[in-house]
């Protein structure tokens, strides 16, 4: 086919709609790609639910082996599953999903052996190329001896390795509702939560990629909704929701309000610190919530700030041992998971600390939302260069006020901050402001606003 390679390989994954932008065919050079580029012997494949997910795998699988490489397949399976593997055997990586993407889309998650990441700077661009000269002048010619395809189950041990990082023996008993959204959290719930004293109430768990309940994306409140009217109606304790390839958690508590992916990584800190002997390095970016860095000093650790995005999180992650980092996007990473990320340990690390207490989970969690959140603002513009500067005149030179570059535009003052960065793809700004109560932060958020759409 002829495809345009520079849209569908993103910064950090291959990403586009099947047939239209890829298939098939190309997922078979970005195998062949993937293992010149690795130079390993042997790597692991998996995929989701989607209808595209089989065919694509095996053709990246037979790409692959056809330059001497050995595969283990390990078929249907999360993508903190396949993490899972490729930390567990040692080997690199491939992830076949379109994680949250409506239906027609599929994609693929690389990583090297031990999980670590495969992005732009760290091999995606030479797989591209590759791939992109290899369209032109055919595919490589399969080598005298090329490798094998075998399978291999690895949805037990990837629960038991969770189950062994969180101690859930003596927890009291809870009813948790879980919205799988048709995804992949369906596959691995029902065996990492069998035998714990829980109630699984489930919510779309068969298997469907074209996702008829509505799309695998809780990030989008319109896709919560279901799940908060399910939680109260049930009398559970809490619910829980994955998005499609079931690498992120999203959590309400008993009344069915969402509980703040900021609140979540503190919690969780507060808990690997703990585990950890209160002290350790934690990293979060730079617009999870001030409670974050709070939380992290009060029980010893060390706060470490990032740009957004997962590839600055893992390596910031390798540089410092960092034993935890969280996202506000609901991505938690775990030192004892290969540092790369798994919403499953941080569903695990929720229901431990819920269920090691007699209160309900509004109550266990207020502490660690501490201020009020503007949420992720997209404005459109025709120059994301001039309305930043046009913010940077507007508040330089306050003594009240420090700004930083890090990623974007941070202003920052004692009770309020807000971060404006713009989109790598769009002609978007992205605005998250945060202060310490709504008065102040729907005045600083209006400020900004009237800046960026000036």
């Amino acid at each position: 086919m002829a495809a345009d390679l520079s849209q569908i390989v993103k910064a950090y994954d291959v990403r586009g709609v099947v047939p239209d932008q890829w298939d098939e065919t190309l997922a078979g050079l970005f195998g062949a790609a993937f293992a010149e580029v690795t130079g390993a012997t042997a790597i692991v494949v998996g995929h989701d639910m989607r209808p595209s997910s089989p065919g694509l795998s095996r053709a990246f699988a037979r790409g692959a082996a056809d330059q001497g490489v050995h595969v283990t397949e390990i078929g249907l399976c999360s993508t903190d599953q396949l993490y899972y593997a490729s930390g567990a055997l040692d080997l690199p990586g491939a992830m076949f999903t379109a994680s949250h993407n409506p239906a027609q889309y599929n994609g693929i998650k690389l990583c090297r052996a031990g999980a670590a990441p495969v992005g732009q700077d760290t091999g995606l661009a030479e797989i591209r190329a590759l791939a992109e000269r290899w369209l032109t002048e055919g595919a490589p010619r399969p080598v005298a001896r090329p490798g094998t395809l075998t399978s291999r189950e690895t949805l037990d041990d990837y629960a038991a390795h969770l189950r062994s990082l969180v101690d859930l023996t003596s927890i009291r008993p809870l009813k948790v509702v879980v919205d799988a959204g048709n995804g992949m959290g369906g596959h691995t719930v029902p065996t990492v939560f069998a035998g714990l004293p829980l109630t699984l109430v489930p919510m779309y768990f068969e298997l469907d990629g074209t996702f008829p309940n509505h799309e695998a994306n809780p990030l989008d409140p319109a896709n919560l909704v279901d799940l908060q009217k399910r939680v109260p109606a049930e009398g559970a304790d809490l619910g829980i929701a994955f998005d499609g390839d079931a690498d992120r958690c999203f959590v309400v508590d008993e009344h069915g309000d969402p509980v703040s992916p900021s609140a979540v990584t503190a919690l969780v800190a507060a808990r690997e610190l703990a585990r950890n002997g209160g002290k350790g390095t934690v990293i979060h970016n730079l617009i999870t919530s001030r409670t974050v860095p709070e939380v992290v000093r009060e029980n010893g650790g060390t706060p470490a700030r990032t740009r957004v995005g997962h590839s600055f999180i893992k390596a910031e992650m390798a540089r410092t041992g960092a034993i935890f980092g969280g996202e506000h996007s609901a991505h938690y990473y775990f030192k004892d998971f290969w540092n790369a990320d798994t919403g499953m340990l941080a569903a695990l690390h929720v229901l431990a600390a819920l269920g090691g207490q007699q209160g309900p989970l509004s109550a266990l969690t207020a502490q660690y939302d501490r201020y009020t959140g503007s949420g992720e603002i997209n404005s459109t513009v025709a120059d994301q260069s001039a309305r930043l500067a046009a913010i940077r005149t507007a508040y330089e030179g306050r003594a009240d006020v420090t700004l930083d570059d890090l990623d974007g535009l941070t202003v920052a003052a004692a009770d309020w901050w807000f971060n404006v960065r713009p989109s790598n793809t769009e002609p978007l700004l992205r605005l998250n402001a945060e202060a310490k109560d709504e008065a102040t932060m729907t005045r600083i958020r209006d400020e900004a606003l009237a800046i960026i759409r000036g």
